[in-house]
């Protein structure tokens, strides 16, 4: 499959791997899109897995709703239901980085029934996030969630001169810069940032859907180098699962572990939904 619905909207994705093997859906987040995990993408087909890589709401070109509570958690938790629903799977392996990481966490707590297993790469469990954004410096790491929340001055400063100064953040968080070049791009389309700071600018809404506890079988990944995520919430993500958890820490590399780390990672999902 290249695309499904969900009411009107529609939404991009790439489907890979041996057609009968288990399933993986993986799970992009800001200013990522489903190229994201190319590069972990052939490691998994290798060892005998089917790969869904969405573009997720705000990133498919079909599906920008407007209005920033669209964007809550809650609604990206059900295109991810829709999207198995569509590919008529009963119940898949789930991989998430970044937001793609809470909406994973999402789905292990809401829709367990419909995972075999989770990961999530360097984003913490969202109530371990919360509790960490009050008591320790990771507040001070968010600053830009904050920043984003404005209108319309976020998109004019990050998108100045080409997209001049996402482009610089970016390459200073470790992303190469033809993997820059290709996110910025993508966020020069038509309302294209718009709705992906649409994602933060929900947090309100998402944070009135609790995140419960997870009951699949979980794996969390998360880097020592990562200067948006601190250690304390990744820590403390495991109060928060019922069901074998594992965190496995990657010494040295930055945030983006689907295009820095994606051999380790690759590796890391494979044994985990094998051994599930």
């Amino acid at each position: 499959m290249d695309s499904f619905r969900r009411g009107d909207m529609v939404f991009d994705v790439q489907d890979g791997g041996p057609p009968d093997g288990e399933p993986v859906v993986l799970l992009h987040g800001f200013p990522q899109d489903c190229t994201a995990f190319d590069r972990m993408a052939p490691a998994l087909h290798a060892a005998g897995l089917r790969t869904l890589a969405p573009d997720q709401r705000g990133y498919s070109p079909g599906a920008r709703p407007v209005g920033r509570a669209h964007y809550r958690i809650r609604e990206a938790a059900d295109d991810v239901v829709a999207l198995l629903d569509a590919a008529a799977i009963d119940r898949a392996h789930v991989v998430g980085h970044d937001w793609g990481g809470a909406v994973a966490w999402a789905l292990g707590a809401w829709h367990a029934d419909r995972l075999l297993t989770m990961t999530s790469l360097s984003t913490p469990h969202p109530s371990a996030m919360q509790h960490a954004w009050l008591t320790t410096g990771q507040g001070v790491r968010s600053w830009y969630m904050g920043a984003f929340q404005l209108p319309f001055l976020p998109e004019a400063a990050l998108l100045a001169r080409g997209g001049a100064a996402l482009r610089r953040a970016l390459v200073r968080s470790g992303l190469p810069e033809a993997t820059v070049d290709h996110y910025v791009e993508r966020m020069r389309e038509p309302d294209a940032l718009s709705a992906a700071l649409n994602w933060y600018r929900a947090i309100p809404w998402s944070a009135r859907d609790r995140v419960g506890v997870v009951r699949v079988p979980t794996l969390h990944v998360w880097s020592t180098a990562d200067p948006f995520l601190g250690r304390t919430a990744t820590e403390a993500s495991a109060r928060f699962v019922d069901a074998p958890y594992r965190l496995e820490v990657l010494e040295g590399i930055s945030h983006w572990i689907p295009e820095l780390a994606a051999g380790e990672a690759a590796a890391l999902v494979a044994a985990h939904v094998k051994t599930a």
